[in-house]
């Protein structure tokens, strides 16, 4: 008979600082991405080199998300002290480099290494908490998971410009490294390093090399179709730096499948999207994150292009969202862990989600604040349980040896859903924007003929940041200078129309994501460690396996 333990038997003391040092590492990689974002515009004026500002973000995403997958599958081989310790050491390591950088290519360089370890922090952060402690427990510390990304989201902005304002950009970089010395110490000294019993399983080099060369050009062809040429024009689907890299992709992902469904110990089993929970569960966070991102980033730009305030305070302009998503990720995670169940939970989620997204659709340029955070707080609560369950879910599901491959592969899909969906909602805001333009314009009384005024490079120019009344007098004729409060507000309400319409998406991928759920097997949750799922019978004796800890 089973016993009722987690696979790490610590004093609930212990497991508790851990659970504050992993979530001091998951801290460290959320808050790198907004503080980050918001020094970057005085990094690149002091470095220069802003034809080549965007690779300082697309490094650090390439190297994150290519070693997702690998860091879980090496976790589960080696165990997950060894492994997280790595991460947050070259995480560190990239950190305190970044912030030396002398100029634009030792910053991309650097940046990439901090991805390298920033790839470890949240899949074996998530794989420890699942080590820690039961299924049925671990829904009110994954909770606190979700709120971490929150709590990154509102601080950052604010860290950020205080830092690059009042001390230097560098120290943009440096304040990780004395919270990551604080998260190593605790993980180093009372983690236990275990892993599974019996001959080591051998490394999946080929595999590796494989993703490796399928996800690079994946996210460089849909980072560059955010671009725009010099013209102003955006990146096409069909150019080479888009189509091209991003068939040149799928090529390469069919010879990994090919070669996985092969290996001995893949570095993502294929056999675990046979258990019908856990592809669901996958299928489901990729949808969520294809329309959640949407949110996180054109909300910020409405605010900046709509309304005209800065960066940092547009940040705080979502707190609506975060505050929904937090509260629901940690309640969420109490009501999974008192009641075991969670299906029907993440479905009514996903709807509540898709109802605050279709809110979000009626947006213009003179929606108040009110109801755009009514709005938001919709779409927050909706989204707040995925950012907990799923993981609980995916966990419960698989085989307990497998447990640090399956997070990993939930983590990377919710990357890769994110970034595809920023992608094609960026093709569909700027043909929307296009579109409604005229038929604003026409609306102010704006004659047509001035349409072309300012319409170059498909009036991309005109969606930016700044003030747009100045850019306008500057060129337009003093004879048609009164034709300026209505042209901006024509460019307003377009680009709010666009971004309001982009939300459509989001709408789309919240049913596509409640049909996913709806399609998952309530597996219930385990009280032990000891027994596999009830669904993964090709597992079970695999799952027997014993666990043993390596100090």
């Amino acid at each position: 008979m089973d016993s009722v333990h987690p696979s790490v038997l610590l004093s609930q003391r212990a497991r508790l600082a851990i659970v504050g040092a992993v979530m001091l590492g998951l801290f460290l990689s959320a808050l790198d991405q907004t503080v980050v974002g918001t020094a970057l515009p005085t990094i690149v004026t002091d470095l220069g080199g802003n034809s080549v500002y965007v690779w300082v973000v697309t490094a650090y995403l390439l190297t994150s998300t290519v070693t997702v997958p690998v860091y879980g599958k090496l976790s589960d081989i080696f165990g997950r002290k060894l492994m997280l310790i790595l991460g947050i050491s070259l995480f560190l390591v990239g950190s305190a480099l970044s912030g030396l950088s002398q100029n634009m290519g030792e910053l991309i360089a650097f940046r990439g290494l901090q991805g390298l370890g920033a790839g470890a922090l949240f899949p074996i952060s998530l794989a420890v908490i699942g080590d820690l402690f039961t299924p049925r427990e671990r829904g009110k510390y994954q909770g606190f998971f979700g709120a971490v990304f929150g709590v990154a989201f509102l601080v950052g902005p604010f860290l950020g410009g205080f830092i690059t304002d009042n001390i230097s950009w560098h120290w943009v970089f440096y304040v990780n490294v004395p919270i990551g010395i604080v998260a190593l110490a605790v993980i180093g000294t009372i983690l236990p390093n275990h892993r599974a019993e019996g001959p080591r399983p051998k490394i999946d080099y080929l595999g590796t090399l494989i993703f490796t060369a399928a996800v690079i050009p994946l996210l460089i062809g849909l980072t560059e179709k955010g671009l725009t040429t010099a013209s102003g024009q955006a990146v096409g689907w069909m150019t080479w730096q888009v189509g091209g890299l991003l068939g040149l992709s799928v090529v390469l992902g069919l010879v990994f499948l090919f070669v996985e469904s092969r290996v001995a110990e893949p570095i993502v089993p294929l056999d675990l999207f046979r258990i019908r929970t856990y592809a669901a569960s996958q299928a489901a966070m990729f949808l969520l994150s294809f329309a959640f991102f949407i949110g996180v980033i054109f909300l910020p730009r409405y605010y900046q292009a709509v309304r005209g305030i800065s960066a940092t305070a547009s940040g705080y302009m979502l707190w609506p969202l975060l505050l929904g998503l937090m509260g629901t990720s940690i309640l969420a995670g109490l009501i999974i862990s008192r009641t075991g169940k969670y299906k029907w939970l993440l479905v009514g989620a996903m709807i509540l989600a898709g109802f605050g997204m279709l809110l979000m659709t009626q947006m213009s340029a003179t929606t108040s604040d009110w109801t755009l955070w009514a709005w938001m707080l919709v779409m927050g609560v909706g989204i707040g349980p995925s950012m907990s369950a799923y993981t609980l879910v995916v966990q419960n599901a698989v085989p307990q040896r497998l447990m640090g491959v399956a997070t990993s592969n939930l983590t990377f899909f919710r990357q890769i859903g994110g970034s595809i969906g920023l992608a094609v909602a960026g093709t569909y805001l700027a043909s929307t924007f296009t579109s409604q333009l005229p038929k604003n314009l026409a609306k102010g009384g704006v004659p047509a003929q001035l349409y072309s005024h300012f319409s170059s490079g498909g009036g991309s120019s005109l969606t930016g940041v700044g003030n747009l009344a100045v850019q306008l007098q500057h060129l337009l004729p003093p004879a048609l200078q009164h034709f300026v409060p209505a042209i901006v507000f024509a460019i307003h309400q377009s680009l709010a129309q666009a971004i309001g319409g982009s939300f459509w998406l989001g709408v789309a991928a919240t049913i596509l994501a409640v049909i996913a759920s709806l399609y998952m097997r309530e597996v219930p949750l385990r009280t032990h460690m000891g027994s596999p799922p009830p669904q993964a019978e090709a597992s079970r004796e695999a799952e027997s396996t014993p666990v043993v800890m390596v100090p």
